[in-house]
């Protein structure tokens, strides 16, 4: 049996250690460095980079992470003692290519193909952000709202359609995940 982990680099670095839950999905060619939390049954998709040397980040429950996207952070900074760790909830859907970069994504959020959340900016539940648009820095995106372009603008509000349509994805996420899972562990 091959190791599922294989081809994964989990790093410390600074002190502080990757934690990830045990039923985690960590697909081949990731890297993940430093202080991430990953929670249960999360996914993190083939070749993302999680790093997180300067501050947090933290990837809650049932939330995936799709292919080749990059997650860091921001440290302290005159004005901002805080820095910008990225926080991202649970149930949240984050398409292929992505960038995050010290921003908030609360529970069942969603961020479309190639889009870019940057340092302070919130994404709130059952929100989305299109697919390749730039959230800039400190912009919020607000509870059923679609936003979209560069820099994203509000488009309309979402139906309970679109709502439905996420919660479906992310659900099909889990289960998609077990089925790689087990096919690494017999490769």
């Amino acid at each position: 049996m091959t190791n599922p982990r294989a081809d994964v680099s989990i790093i410390t670095l600074n002190g502080k250690s990757p934690q990830i839950h045990d039923s985690a999905f960590i697909a081949p060619g990731c890297r993940i460095i430093g202080d991430v939390t990953i929670g249960a049954e999360a996914s993190i998709w083939y070749n993302c980079v999680i790093r997180a040397e300067v501050n947090r980040v933290v990837i809650g429950a049932r939330t995936n992470i799709q292919d080749g996207s990059s997650i860091h952070c921001d440290g302290p900074m005159p004005g901002v003692e805080d820095g910008f760790p990225t926080i991202i909830g649970d149930d949240v859907l984050v398409g292929h290519n992505v960038m995050l970069h010290g921003c908030i994504l609360h529970d069942r959020a969603f961020v479309g193909l190639s889009a870019t959340v940057m340092n302070g900016a919130v994404i709130e539940g059952d929100a989305m952000l299109a697919a390749g648009a730039m959230l800039t820095q400190g912009k919020r995106i607000e509870t059923r709202q679609l936003w979209a372009g560069s820099p994203a603008r509000f488009v309309r509000e979402l139906d309970d359609a679109a709502i439905m349509g996420m919660r479906v994805g992310v659900a099909h996420y889990v289960l998609n995940a077990r089925a790689h899972a087990a096919a690494i562990s017999e490769a």
